[in-house]
């Protein structure tokens, strides 16, 4: 048995629930009575969203070249081409609320009585739920992979 194989693996799956909860988390702070402190929690908990789905590409890169499969495997298999342009879709997604939050705490660490306008509010939740519901993809492909669908 490889332990290396079985590390990365586990590192990779944990990488990859943990961008599912901060999605989650994301999603259930943005909401009409934000305060500042909310504001400045949601632009905390983006930056982990930035840092973890970096590390999630570092993992993944090192399972393709010193996992088990080798990388043939992953380099000729459409499922894993889908996966990644899941992934990339779902980063592609995560722009537009990541500069909200940005703005946001800007503006409500200027004005103490400040809101975010109902409009970006609701902009931000649909880019959330376009995230989420692109991101439920990736564990599929995934298992499909597993399976040796693809290949």
């Amino acid at each position: 048995m490889d332990t290396t194989d079985l590390v990365l693996a586990i590192l990779h799956h944990l990488l990859v629930f943990s961008l599912a909860g901060i999605i989650a988390a994301e999603f259930v702070l943005v909401r009409n009575d934000m305060t500042a402190s909310t504001v400045r929690r949601l632009a905390r908990i983006d930056r982990h969203y930035g840092m973890v789905a970096m590390l999630v590409i570092v993992v993944g890169a090192a399972r393709v070249t010193w996992g088990l499969k080798g990388w043939e495997f992953y380099v000729y298999n459409w499922v894993f081409w889908a996966k990644m342009a899941a992934f990339l879709i779902v980063g592609l997604l995560s722009i537009k609320p990541t500069m909200r939050f940005l703005a946001w705490s800007r503006q409500a660490g200027a004005d103490a009585g400040w809101r975010a306008p109902e409009a970006e509010l609701a902009s931000v939740r649909s880019a959330l739920s376009a995230e989420a519901a692109v991101f439920l993809a990736i564990p599929v492909f995934a298992a499909a992979m597993a399976r040796g669908y693809g290949f």
